[in-house]
């Protein structure tokens, strides 16, 4: 049966052509817990492609305070924040997680993605300017879309770039410069002195989505303002709990004024349904690990820099990279998804950025480090990795 809707996308055959090549990557069944090796159709493969940085996803104290949360909140708060979905365990994460990111308070939203379309629409309206990063994260731009105010794109992590933009904007309109703490598919970290030092000259708010930098970078993982000491001097600081805390939501740290605002002006808040109870109780313990125990940052970091140096060694281009998120460069879509191919047939667990997500010329292999592998494992994969890149001609035409 046909419908206007089937008619409308019948000609979408990007996947179907993918898969005629038996090259499609995404959406694949993982039957085991994110670890450092995963069971996909049936055989174990090496997991380089999750954001479980600390490796807390499998840890039994997180997964034992899951099961208690359902024990005594039942699986579901069946309601939004603002409404019914409140419980203590949120609040007490909100207060925790305010503490922890030396902030006055702290909003949950119910996931990463809620947080960056919530608060830009939210603080930015009509007459005011957002700017952005251009590879800051989909969900950024995706809050911009929904803003009435004006966004301005500056090339990326560049400073002459963004000074130019801000020069030329009212000096008394609203400005917010919104950027990724760290960058989610090139792995670096954004320049947040600079940009805080342009922040004051243009009077202009800053927000950080630290949400691949929480648990990574900072003092135990209090993100990219901890890391330059310019905790007070950042306005908003969003992230989210699916990565390094092992869990599923979102949060923003700010004053308490701003929170409050947010918290009764912000749909993706106020009409969403709450976080639930085991995902909140999962975050209160990873962020009891986080707080108490540095090791497993340390290993990330341990394991990131060893990485980084037998890539590099090898020949593959990294670009910028200088955190657990290494790009392995490839600059042909239809390479990276043989490349993809090649490596799960082989053991290896990656996943490819091609395009619409980036320009073909930019296209990637997402090499993704957690603490809980080891210099074996990443030594395997390298080898695996590089033999198959000499096979689709990849060093010859980088």
């Amino acid at each position: 049966m046909s419908s206007i809707l089937s008619k409308r996308y019948t000609n979408y055959q990007e996947p179907q052509k993918v898969k005629a090549q038996n090259l499609y990557p995404f959406f694949r069944n993982i039957q085991s817990g994110q670890d450092a090796e995963v069971i996909v159709e049936g055989k174990k493969v090496l997991m380089f492609g999750s954001n479980s940085y600390l490796g807390l996803t499998v840890h039994p104290k997180i997964k034992e305070a899951a099961i208690e949360a359902v024990k005594k909140y039942g699986s579901s708060l069946s309601g939004s924040r603002y409404m019914n979905g409140t419980s203590d365990l949120h609040t007490e994460l909100e207060s925790r997680l305010a503490k922890f990111l030396n902030k006055e308070a702290v909003a949950l939203y119910s996931t990463g993605f809620q947080v960056n379309i919530g608060i830009l629409p939210t603080v930015a309206g009509k007459g005011d300017y957002l700017f952005l990063d251009r590879l800051n994260h989909a969900s950024i731009f995706e809050g911009a879309k929904l803003s009435a105010a004006q966004s301005v794109i500056y090339r990326h992590n560049n400073m002459e770039s963004l000074e130019s933009k801000l020069s030329k904007v009212p000096i008394d309109a609203f400005k917010f410069i919104v950027v990724d703490g760290i960058f989610s598919m090139e792995g670096n970290i954004v320049k947040l002195p600079e940009i805080i030092a342009l922040a004051k000259k243009y009077n202009a708010a800053v927000m950080t989505d630290c949400a691949h930098a929480i648990g990574v970078i900072g003092e135990n993982g209090r993100g990219t303002p901890n890391h330059f000491g310019l905790t007070d001097e950042v306005d908003i600081i969003g992230g989210t709990l699916s990565k390094s805390f092992a869990s599923l939501g979102g949060f923003c740290a700010s004053d308490a004024d701003t929170i409050n605002y947010l918290k009764h002006h912000s749909k993706s808040m106020i009409f969403a349904a709450s976080i639930t109870p085991a995902s909140i109780a999962s975050a209160l313990a990873a962020l009891d690990i986080m707080e108490t125990d540095d090791s497993y940052r340390l290993r990330l970091w341990d394991n990131t820099h060893y990485t980084l140096k037998v890539m590099k060694e090898l020949g593959f281009d990294t670009g910028a990279s200088e955190t657990p998120i290494v790009p392995i460069f490839v600059r042909n879509d239809l390479k990276a998804y043989k490349l993809t191919r090649m490596l799960f047939d082989r053991g290896v667990f990656v996943n490819p950025v091609v395009s619409p997500g980036v320009s073909p010329e930019d296209s990637l292999i997402r090499f993704s480090i957690m603490s809980s592998h080891t210099h074996e494992q990443i030594d395997r994969a390298a080898e695996i990795l590089y033999k198959a890149a000499k096979e689709i001609d990849l060093f010859e035409t980088a």
